[in-house]
C-alpha cells in the first residue's frame, strides 16, 4: 500500500523486508511462518487530490483495508500470531480491525514520530496514513471508521504513543481531550528508554485481553532508518528500538504487530527493511546468547 500517503515506493516496503530474510529469521528462532502474500491493492487512474469534503485515494485505502480486516479477523480466530508488513501506515485500520474481532479490549503501544491521529477536519494533507490511530478511535470519516463495524476498536485509555516529535494542532487537542499517554522524545531523553518501557507495558496491559505494536519505521532516527517517507530528525535510537523490543518479548504481551513504512526507494542498500527486520526478531524472542 502506498496510497495512504504522496511519495511513491512504500508499497515495496513488504518486499523489502522478505529480501532482508524476515521468514528465514523467524523460522531460525523455531516459528512455523505462513506468509500469505500481498493484498492486492486497486489503484486510481490518476492521483486523486483532496478537496474540502474528500481525503487523498479514500475508496482505494477502504478497499484494501477491507481485505485486511478479514484476512486478520480469521487468523485471529484461528489463534495464529498476526505480522503485517507495510507499507504506509494507513494499513493499520485495518489490521487493528481485524484484531478486536477476538480481542475487545485492546491494548496498542504506537511507535512512531507522528500521532497519526488527524482526521478529514485536522488533516493538513488529505492523506490517510497520518489518520489510522484516530480511525481506530472511531473518529474520522465514516468509509474508515465503519471497516469491521461501525465501532470505536480501541479505547484513549488503553493506548501508548512511543516516539513524538512532529505532531498537528488537531493532534494535540485530540490527545489532551482524550487523555491519551504520550512519551515524546524529550520524555525518552529525560527518564531513558528502559523506564519509558516498563511504564508502558503496565500501561498497556492493564486491564487488557492483548496488546498490538504499530511501528512505524520513522519511530526511528533517519540516521538508523533513512528509508521512511516523512523522516523527522532527532528520534529514537538504533540501540533504544532493539532495547524497546527485548523489553515487549521478556513481558510476553504482544499478540499482533505491524511494521510499516519501508521506502526502499528512499533507503540505502535496503537499510531500513534491515533493521525492521532485526526488530522484528527482537520482539519475537531473538537476544545474544540463545
Amino acid at each position: 500500500m502506498d496510497l495512504g500517503q504522496n511519495r511513491r515506493g512504500v508499497d515495496m516496503g513488504p518486499s523489502a523486508m522478505r529480501y532482508a530474510g524476515v521468514i528465514e529469521r523467524l523460522e531460525t528462532l523455531g516459528y512455523n511462518v505462513r506468509d500469505y502474500g500481498d493484498i492486492p491493492i486497486n489503484r486510481p487512474g490518476r492521483q486523486v487530490k483532496k478537496d474540502k469534503d474528500e481525503l487523498n485515494n479514500l475508496q482505494e485505502v477502504v478497499s484494501a483495508n477491507t481485505t485486511l480486516y478479514s484476512k486478520i479477523a480469521e487468523m485471529s480466530e484461528d489463534g495464529d500470531f498476526p505480522l503485517m508488513l507495510g507499507g504506509d501506515h494507513s494499513i493499520a485500520i485495518g489490521s487493528i480491525a481485524g484484531v478486536t474481532q477476538t480481542r475487545k479490549k485492546l491494548g496498542v503501544i504506537w511507535f512512531d514520530a507522528h500521532g497519526d491521529l488527524n482526521c478529514n477536519e485536522t488533516s493538513p494533507s488529505g492523506n490517510i496514513h497520518g489518520m489510522p490511530l484516530a480511525v481506530s478511535l472511531g473518529i474520522g470519516h465514516p468509509s474508515l471508521t465503519g471497516i469491521g463495524g461501525e465501532r470505536a476498536k480501541i479505547s484513549p485509555e488503553n493506548i501508548v504513543i512511543i516516539g513524538a516529535r512532529c505532531l498537528d494542532e488537531g493532534e494535540k487537542k485530540l490527545i489532551k481531550e482524550k487523555g491519551i499517554k504520550v512519551y515524546t522524545m524529550h520524555e525518552i531523553d529525560r527518564i531513558g528508554m528502559t523506564k519509558v518501557m516498563e511504564e508502558t507495558i503496565q500501561h498497556v496491559s492493564n486491564g487488557t485481553d492483548g496488546v498490538h505494536l504499530s511501528l512505524d519505521l520513522d519511530g526511528i532516527d533517519p540516521n538508523d532508518a533513512p528509508g521512511v517517507g516523512t523522516p523527522v530528525i532527532g528520534g529514537i535510537s538504533y540501540r533504544e528500538s532493539h532495547l524497546a523490543m527485548e523489553m515487549l518479548a521478556e513481558a510476553n504481551v504482544i499478540t499482533s504487530a505491524e511494521f510499516v513504512e519501508v521506502n526502499p526507494i528512499l533507503d540505502d542498500k535496503n537499510k531500513t527493511a534491515t533493521v525492521a527486520v532485526a526488530l522484528i526478531a527482537s520482539l519475537l524472542g531473538e537476544n545474544l546468547l540463545w
